[in-house]
């Protein structure tokens, strides 16, 4: 069999795909990162019709060259709430604006093979706007992502997703000199809100884009 990697990931995402939609999400399969962020422009940005845009904090996001493609759009209102200009309370009003807008783009912790997404969020506006507020939601997943189910999607969260973010952003916390897991107290914990959204509802509001790559933690 000629490239038997692809077609085993072609297999298992389309099995993916299932299971989600099953779960009433309405589910694409991207080749690449480039590809998923061709589909979200081309397909599923304009059949929202959506005329204000904002996402949460995702790795996937940016890879995916949407941030460079969609914040400067001039059709779009955009709040970009990864502008580092901002004060940290400007900031904060930002992300609780983008709870209200027409497209919500930010990616997931974890999936697991039976359709449902996990997640453990800082701030908790990733999560919010993922569970309510925004009227669509698109979620971008790299296959890397993928668990066989809740349990598993915790332990990949906790052992792994916590301990490389916080890392990736300069926290304070002891699972940067651990590199594990050990319920802190810091100031600087970024492990306050989980999340597991077994169903969309309404049926199709989020859309998952399942990218045959390894993007994000």
């Amino acid at each position: 069999m000629e490239n038997p990697i692809g077609n085993y990931w072609k297999l298992r995402l389309t099995d993916l795909k299932e299971a989600l939609e099953g779960n009433n999400f309405e589910v694409f399969i991207a080749d690449n990162a480039v590809d998923a962020g061709h589909q979200v422009l081309e397909k599923i940005l304009p059949r929202t019709g959506a005329k204000t845009v904002s996402w949460g904090g995702s790795m996937t996001f940016i890879a995916t060259g949407l941030f460079d493609s969609i914040k400067d759009n001039p059709g779009l209102e955009v709040l970009n709430t990864f502008n580092k200009n901002l004060s940290p309370e400007d900031a904060l009003e930002l992300r609780r604006q983008a709870l209200l807008v027409d497209l919500f783009i930010t990616g997931t912790n974890a999936v697991t093979e039976t359709g449902e997404l996990v997640n453990l969020d800082m701030f908790g506006n990733r999560v919010a706007g993922i569970t309510f507020g925004p009227k669509n939601v698109v979620i971008l997943v790299g296959r890397n992502k993928i668990v066989p189910d809740l349990e598993a999607a915790m332990v990949r969260i906790k052992d792994y997703v916590a301990p490389t973010n916080a890392m990736r952003l300069n926290k304070k916390t002891p699972c940067v000199k651990t590199s594990c897991c050990e319920e802190c107290k810091s100031p600087d914990r970024i492990c306050n809100s989980w999340t597991i959204t077994q169903k969309s509802f309404p049926k199709g509001r989020i859309k998952v884009v399942l990218i045959n790559e390894d993007l994000g933690l």
